[in-house]
């Protein structure tokens, strides 16, 4: 894996960029400096050797600078390759290739031919035939069976609720499958959705609405049982903004 790491200034001297707060520009460079030459970082550790707070991960997420790949805090920074160049002779493909595989990222995140000196079909090609591979002798995230789990049902009333559109993502659909694994059911993911629609309704986190984190990946994360069970809020009761308790 190479050692050193670009970064454009068409990117870091943005106003998207430069109205993040201190701590979340700081970590965005610690985590390009981590990130495998797939443009993947394991984001607890960076998180963690730095001091941040997981907010300012949640805030990327937000601003669209990374993106989830799992819910083991596993990110993928989303202009790296615009930032990064990596020599044939040096790449080292990512562990986590099999996630940048999915319909939701796309062949895009694929190395180029002149990083692997190898086509682009046979490299995909290749991914595939491995991640079939895994599906078959790995049964992570497959322990109950796509067709009792309603997905739609799910996004449609996070829909009702925000006024958002989200659609039924392989990616919405990793998290909200790990949830039901864990034995949760369709009224669970409901109460979670309103708990926290009363929770961060009217509220701002680092000058940005709440509201931002209604989405799968924060809800349908890893405290959903904490969501889930926490006492429904309401604008009246609003608390501070330390006690949001963020999953990030």
């Amino acid at each position: 894996m190479a050692q050193r790491r670009m970064i454009d200034k068409r990117t870091i001297q943005t106003q998207k960029f430069l109205r993040l707060p201190l701590e979340t520009q700081a970590l965005y460079f610690h985590l390009m400096l981590n990130a495998d030459d797939d443009g993947v970082v394991e984001a607890f550790p960076v998180v963690r050797m730095v001091g941040a707070a997981e907010d300012s991960l949640g805030l990327l997420v937000v601003k669209q600078f990374i993106k989830p790949l799992n819910e083991e805090m596993v990110y993928f920074i989303i202009d790296f390759k615009e930032q990064n160049t990596i020599k044939k002779d040096r790449y080292k493909a990512s562990k986590y290739a099999q996630l940048l595989t999915n319909e939701e990222f796309g062949t895009e995140m694929e190395p180029k031919w002149n990083q692997l000196g190898t086509s682009d079909k046979n490299r995909l090609d290749k991914n595939r035939l491995d991640k079939n591979r895994l599906d078959k002798n790995n049964n992570t995230m497959s322990d109950k069976s796509d067709d009792v789990i309603p997905y739609s049902e799910i996004i449609s009333y996070l829909n009702e609720k925000t006024g958002r559109s989200f659609r039924t993502t392989e990616a919405h659909k990793r998290f909200i499958k790990a949830r039901w694994n864990e034995d949760y059911k369709l009224d669970d993911f409901k109460r979670v959705v309103d708990n926290k629609v009363a929770d961060w309704t009217g509220k701002t986190i680092n000058g940005q609405p709440a509201e931002k984190y209604l989405q799968p990946s924060t809800l349908f994360g890893t405290k959903f049982d904490n969501y889930l069970n926490q006492t429904p809020m309401h604008q009246e009761q609003a608390q501070p903004y330390d006690d949001l308790g963020l999953p990030f």
